[in-house]
């Protein structure tokens, strides 16, 4: 009877040739989720564009930054350059091209220093808690307290203005944010169960904290690292405009501390590379935005 019933399931299903298996869902991606964010690849692909455009662009249209091509203040419909000429006469699109290199560089860079800053501050506190945890949550709060970029104004007209040092200094002012993230981050983990699994099998504390804990912590790190580049560009066209940048490097924030004397009676000078920077930062935070989203699910649904 049994093989009866066995034959008699098989008949039916050869009676069904059309019924199939439910297709096995694949895991989705962060990369998957960033692609659903509109947004997210509206700012992305804003942030290739200008990539793209300071990149190779100063290739495509090698014009001397620094060299006088026309009369001051020469509007982008009459001037022989494609933007126009700043106060000095000098090539306005030349200078947006290779300005943008030193800004997303400061922006980078000083992303990496306030990043690295604020995981070993925000390491140390959340891991070994006590005395350390004390310590590095006071030195956090007095820098929270002081202004950021006037305690970076600070730090500039201490040393020489150059490139480095304004890098420098927004990098050392920018980590308190990265730091609190970083400290939740490894209060949290350190008491899981494979955390404390490690801890047992005789595992030091620098293999628990590299190996297992600091890749667990990075996803909100690493979203907190892309805010960064855009206050740190934001920082380094204050600092240019209040005419503390490098005069020898050519940056978005330069341009508009060059031209902030004519900003009233011309508008090209400060109109273009203020447009840059807000394009550059917006790009930036929306990707990071999208990235948020990406990594961390389960916190957009709530």
């Amino acid at each position: 009877m049994t093989d009866t019933m066995s034959l008699s399931g098989a008949g039916q299903e050869r009676a069904e040739p059309g019924r199939r298996k439910a297709p096995r869902e694949r895991p989705t991606t962060a990369w998957t989720l960033f692609r659903r964010n509109r947004v997210a690849l509206i700012g992305l692909s804003l942030l290739v564009a200008i990539l793209l455009a300071i990149t190779f662009g100063p290739m495509l249209y090698p014009n001397n930054p620094f060299e006088i091509v026309g009369i001051p203040m020469e509007a982008p419909e009459e001037s022989s350059v494609l933007l126009g000429t700043d106060a000095l006469g000098r090539d306005l699109f030349a200078e947006l091209l290779y300005g943008g290199r030193a800004t997303m560089l400061v922006g980078v860079v000083a992303a990496i220093l306030s990043t690295a800053i604020g995981i070993m501050l925000g390491g140390l506190a959340g891991y070994h808690r006590g005395w350390a945890d004390s310590v590095a949550v006071r030195i956090t709060e007095f820098f929270q307290v002081l202004p950021p970029l006037l305690l970076a104004m600070v730090l500039v007209t201490l040393f020489t203005p150059s490139l480095m040092t304004i890098t420098i200094a927004i990098g050392v002012v920018s980590w308190p944010a990265t730091m609190r993230i970083t400290r939740a981050e490894f209060l949290r983990i350190r008491e899981l169960d494979y955390v404390k699994n490690d801890r047992a099998a005789g595992a030091g504390d620098f293999w628990i904290i590299m190996k297992t804990i600091l890749p667990n912590a990075l996803p909100p790190i690493v979203v907190m690292s892309t805010l960064v580049i855009g206050q740190a560009m934001l920082f380094e066209a204050g600092l240019s405009f209040l005419g503390l940048g490098d005069p020898n490097t050519m940056s978005w924030g330069l341009i508009l501390g060059n031209n902030r004397e004519q900003m009233l009676t011309a508008w090209w000078p400060v109109a273009f590379p203020g447009l840059a920077i807000f394009l550059a930062v917006l790009s930036v935070s929306l990707s990071g935005d999208g990235l948020n989203d990406a990594l961390n699910p389960k916190g957009r649904e709530r």
